[in-house]
């Protein structure tokens, strides 16, 4: 079963971002108080545990949104969905509108990290339906 490990958001884009207990989604503009939301493609980002795990090896202590990712997930391989697919999380449902995307010349994540899994297996999505998601809610394929 996929599942969410967290969920962060930041204030500044190209910076990590913070976990938090819970994010409110809103339909055509993402996540209330994150720096990405806006009325376009690239709403939400999600990212694997699986894909930060290729990095824990050298940097151990990679916090949740170490990446700028939005919902940090388990147990889905995130970046071998279609561009298309809705997946229902919490109350939400999103659609997968872009894999990957091209990273920013020494941004603030790779200096920390050494390295960004987000360009290779992150995953970006639009608000189709609101509300709230939070660590432990479910990820359904839809």
């Amino acid at each position: 079963m996929a599942v969410v490990t967290a969920v962060c958001i930041s204030e500044k884009k190209g910076v990590q971002k913070k976990a938090v207990p819970e994010i409110s989604v809103k339909k055509n503009h993402g996540i209330e108080g994150d720096a990405h939301a806006g009325d376009w493609h690239r709403q939400i980002s999600l990212l694997g545990e699986e894909s930060v795990d290729k990095l824990r090896a050298h940097f151990p202590n990679l916090a949740a949104g170490a990446f700028a990712e939005n919902i940090l997930t388990k147990g889905i391989i995130l970046y071998e969905l279609p561009i298309g697919t809705k997946l229902r999380i919490g109350e939400t449902l999103l659609e997968v509108t872009q894999i990957g995307k091209e990273c920013h010349t020494n941004c603030a994540i790779k200096i920390v990290t050494g390295d960004c899994v987000m360009p290779r297996e992150g995953i970006f999505t639009i608000v189709l339906e609101e509300g709230k998601i939070k660590a432990g809610d479910t990820i359904e394929v839809v």
